[in-house]
């Protein structure tokens, strides 16, 4: 007789206990990489090539244009904090893409409309040019232009937040083959970014620089449909994470409130007296996971101190917290460091969507036969890179560390982050050195108040941008999925879709560090340079763009060194108890009745 093997937690489409045989697995997950491959194609764009779009149509100052795109990509990424809680507790991860992607396409498709009717955006001009006087979007059209680019926002905060743990879901970290499975997967999840990213940053800016951005976001609404009908067609196949209607955010609360509460209390000498349900079925539903006690942290523990004997029958929550509620938010409070010292490397990525971009504008942007390559499409050679070593990096380098390390990555998740931290120090310092050979041939040619777009360009290829591009790229494959695998191997089982929401919501404060930084130099330096400050004005010529590289270099560096201190300190969490000791993988064999 064939055996079927239940996986429990997860179900099918109809409801029904998910099947090993029929659901999940790599072949499933190809939909949900496949998904994220159409949807960075959709948007990859925005983020490169927004500020071009912002200062040569909307008309912004420049500095005004990158810290709206910052503003932007900030928000894009916190709003993910709440959509995770809503498909972890009510949604459902896979309705959370579905109508996030939904979402992204209406704003798509209205950002679309206003590119291509005159009437909803300013009249044309040139921005560059010092004796213009362009008129700066408002009014109607600005409300469309901000309500269409946040619903973009908003619908790719949520597949940021629910799409890579749903397609986690579909592996099972107690069957070792499917958790190496898992560990590629996350890998494949990059690969699928570079994939859309490289047409998106090649084919899709070219048509928005050269054929219109009424086309070029025509482009991107279609690709997003393309994205929306893949995802769907793989429900029948989909392990789907079932929802309970509990918060774990707020069990995260209680024990806070509960702790300040108690604080006067003392804790017992035995830690075996603090309150836990008992591990029995009946016990097993309401909580998926149990969790051995630690001694950090240890002020949260008199949350789940039993004051009476009564206590350990049906008590709020807001009074009494088990050991394993506890457990949890120790886990996230270790993880805080961890998170602080990653907001920086978004900072930097920032600079390169906005500055770097702009930087191309004034350079040699011919490549052969008088082809041009935007700027924007710049940080294809890193891409590129990346989409040739990701599997090699997967299916051979990972295995072959593996046989000396006998960790399953090939290195640990905190090791691969601190690698691309460094990473990102060093394309800055490149950045620097680069912007002072670009004013040097600008200086040389006497082309310091050269306008772009009108003047003929600097004679310096805009490839030399490539170099800090590239660095960069590398330092993306091991900090961000580094820190992907490493959030969702250390939260508790019941947050799983926030736990992709760390690295997002890290980008985030990333960004809006970034418009801050931007502002404070530009007041900090506003009196000691002629440009208005060191990012002041229109003119890269004559502004300070290499000490702002410099700056964030050496911070960088500093967040480095702290980084070192607080990961080598960082105690991995212990291997979970599942809720049935019995039975570890979470899955019962059953007779077929079929022959």
């Amino acid at each position: 007789m064939e055996t079927v093997q239940l996986i429990e937690g997860k179900v099918d489409w109809k409801g029904k206990t998910a099947r090993k045989d029929k659901h999940g697995g790599t072949s499933t997950s190809l939909l949900v990489l496949g998904a994220f491959v159409f949807e960075s194609m959709a948007t990859m764009a925005l983020a490169v090539n927004l500020v071009t779009y912002f200062v040569g149509v909307m008309h912004f100052d420049l500095s005004e244009a990158a810290n709206q795109l910052t503003n932007y990509m900030g928000t894009s990424y916190i709003i993910t904090l709440l959509i995770a809680f809503l498909a972890d507790t009510y949604v459902g991860r896979f309705k959370a893409v579905l109508l996030s992607t939904t979402v992204e396409f209406l704003g798509l498709a209205l950002l679309a409309l206003q590119a291509h009717y005159p009437k909803l955006k300013p009249p044309l001009c040139r921005i560059f040019d010092p004796t213009s006087h362009c008129m700066k979007v408002g009014g109607a059209n600005a409300a469309l232009l901000f309500v269409a680019l946040y619903l973009v926002g908003l619908g790719s905060g949520g597949v940021k937040a629910a799409l890579p743990s749903h397609g986690a879901d579909q592996f099972e970290d107690n069957d070792p083959k499917e958790a190496r499975q898992k560990s590629s997967y996350f890998n494949w999840l990059l690969l699928s970014l570079c994939i859309g990213a490289a047409i998106s940053l090649t084919f899709l800016v070219w048509i928005q620089d050269h054929k219109g951005w009424d086309w070029g976001f025509t482009i991107s609404t279609i690709a997003m449909l393309f994205g929306i009908v893949v995802f769907a067609v793989g429900l029948p196949q989909y392990r789907i994470h079932v929802v309970n209607g509990s918060s774990a955010l707020t069990e995260i609360v209680q024990v806070f409130v509960v702790a300040i509460r108690n604080r006067k209390l003392r804790l017992p000498v035995d830690t075996n007296e603090l309150y836990e349900i008992s591990k029995d079925k009946e016990a097993a539903i309401i909580q998926s996971e149990f969790l051995p006690h630690t001694n950090i942290f240890r002020f949260l523990d008199k949350a789940a101190i039993i004051q009476t004997p009564e206590s350990q029958g049906r008590i709020s929550q807001w009074k009494l917290c088990t050991v394993t509620q506890v457990e949890n938010v120790k886990i996230l409070l270790n993880m805080v460091p961890i998170f602080c010292c990653t907001i920086i490397m978004t900072l930097c990525l920032a600079q390169l969507q906005t500055f770097s971009v702009q930087q191309g504008v004034t350079m040699d942007k011919t490549i052969a036969n008088n082809f041009q390559i935007p700027p924007a499409s710049l940080p294809i050679i890193p891409i590129m890179f990346l989409i040739i070593i990701i599997p090699l990096y997967d299916q051979i380098i990972v295995p072959f560390i593996r046989k000396f390390t006998g960790i399953p990555t090939g290195i640990t998740h905190l090791q691969r982050v601190g690698v691309g931290l460094i990473l990102s120090s060093l394309s800055m310092a490149v950045a620097a050195v680069v912007e002072v050979k670009r004013k040097r041939v600008a200086r040389d040619h006497d082309m310091l108040d050269a306008v772009p777009l009108r003047d003929p360009p600097i004679p310096i290829s805009v490839f030399w941008l490539s170099f800090q591009y590239f660095i960069f790229g590398i330092a993306d494959m091991f900090t961000y999925v580094g820190l992907l695998e490493f959030f969702y191997s250390q939260v508790p089982q019941d947050i799983k879709s926030i736990s992709s929401c760390f690295l997002w919501t890290s980008m985030s404060l990333g960004y809006f560090c970034s418009t801050i930084l931007v502002k404070i130099v530009n007041a900090a330096t506003k009196d000691v340079t002629r440009s208005g400050g060191w990012l002041g004005g229109n003119n890269f010529n004559r502004n300070h763009l290499n000490l702002f590289y410099w700056l964030l270099s050496l911070l960088s560096l500093l967040n480095f060194c702290i980084y070192l201190f607080v990961s080598t300190r960082y105690k991995y969490r212990e291997e979970r108890q599942e809720k049935s000791t019995s039975d570890e993988s979470k899955m019962h064999e059953l007779q077929n009745l079929e022959n």
